[in-house]
């Protein structure tokens, strides 16, 4: 990134984070990027956690040794101060907060602070039955309001970035400038992004199951994308033809998973073959990333997919779903399955169990991955100009 002698203030925006942090998905990449920037900001730039304070963007105080973010009290906040050539670098995915002080980031712009907002995935836009009631409108406000807004938004995957510039075609900002679209892969260090140590005595029990028997890992929050319930019936019917595996399931309650997380609780092999652990630690994540057979990337659609490069750092085996951005991602050191419905995942965790058992199945341990270090230089390189492609726009007058 360059600097002139007075220096460049990146302002990273974490206003979710400091809201709520839920250790998964995005917030393990805000997490991740941000203490690589704060360990390791270029030369000539001082970098500044912030978040909306309501109505206004403040100091964040700096992230505390688990990493946890928090607000001042109403009237102990300190306005950022800005000049012209600052960068304002949306991090954090923050729907609700970017249109409520799109005027304030308008007077940025305006005073010659460049914007740039990481856009993790398009699929509240795309495919609004998996989310929430009202999650394609939310997130389509802040779509549109960061297409007008930012100088350059930054995808995680180049399969994320053909989505977003395909969207923006069909609908595109009016803009009196250009608008740029780059891509930064994420990273998949966990020691070095702010980890959570402990395991507690169901933690063991979990591990001690592990070891006992073949073990597929997922590990994402509970969402009907993710395909659990699909999962969890293939690994039903492997259990009724005597296939002695675990289904391990890492990840939180997620929207319109109740049925779903009753039932984890009250299945028969739960706490024996089926194990959820809702929060779990680093220290238990890792421990699973070495000790488990196969991640089980059964998602129907992603952004990018961080599971499988954390995977990869540990050389654990990778099972996906033939999406094209676990395709970018995992190239050929994951195994890839397609079909839907039960009968056919089990049969394609059969046939890879049939692998592994002669020592065929894909290694992941090569797969291409980022330090958290190297994903931060990724998003300075597209800050300073290196696009994957223009975007369509509509001219507006300044």
């Amino acid at each position: 990134m360059c600097a002139d002698a007075a220096g460049v203030q990146l302002l990273v925006d974490l206003s979710e984070l400091v809201r709520t942090d839920a250790r998964s998905g995005i917030q393990r990449a805000t997490r991740g990027v941000l203490a690589a920037l704060l360990n390791d900001s270029p030369p000539g730039v001082r970098v500044t956690p912030v978040y909306d304070a309501g109505g206004f963007y403040a100091h964040a105080p700096l992230p505390d040794a688990a990493g946890c973010m928090k607000t001042l009290p109403a009237g102990e906040e300190q306005p950022i101060r800005v000049a012209a050539g600052d960068i304002f670098f949306g991090l954090d995915l923050a729907p609700e907060q970017i249109p409520r002080n799109a005027a304030a980031l308008a007077s940025l712009k305006a005073h010659g602070v460049r914007l740039y907002f990481v856009v993790y995935d398009l699929l509240p836009a795309l495919r609004p039955e998996w989310f929430f009631k009202g999650a394609q409108a939310w997130f389509t406000r802040w779509l549109e309001q960061v297409a007008q807004l930012a100088d350059g938004l930054i995808c995680n995957a180049e399969a994320t970035a053909d989505q977003l510039l395909a969207w923006l075609e069909q609908q595109p900002p009016a803009r009196p400038d250009p608008l740029y679209v780059g891509c930064a892969r994420l990273g998949a260090d966990l020691g070095s992004a702010y980890p959570l140590y402990g395991l507690a005595e169901a933690d063991q029990r979990v591990l001690d199951a592990v070891r006992q028997r073949p073990t597929f890992l997922m590990v994402g929050t509970l969402e009907p994308r993710k395909m659990h319930t699909e999962a969890l019936q293939a690994c039903d019917l492997l259990w009724r033809e005597g296939i002695d595996v675990n289904l391990v399931i890492v990840g939180k309650p997620g929207w319109n998973t109740q049925a779903l997380a009753e039932r984890l609780h009250r299945h028969p092999e739960a706490g024996t073959r089926l194990l959820w652990s809702e929060r779990a630690s680093d220290e238990l994540l890792v421990a699973l990333y070495h000790e488990a057979t196969a991640l089980l990337a059964a998602s129907a659609g992603e952004g990018f997919g961080l599971p499988l490069i954390e995977a990869a750092h540990y050389d654990l085996p990778v099972i996906a779903r033939d999406l094209p951005v676990f395709r970018e991602v995992g190239g050929e050191h994951a195994w890839y399955f397609s079909g839907t419905g039960a009968p056919a995942l089990a049969q394609a965790l059969t046939d890879w169990l049939a692998l592994h058992g002669v020592g065929q199945a894909p290694r992941s341990g090569a797969m291409p991955r980022l330090t958290w270090e190297q994903s931060a230089r990724e998003f300075l390189h597209c800050m300073d100009g290196h696009w994957y492609a223009q975007a369509v726009t509509r001219l507006a007058c300044k």
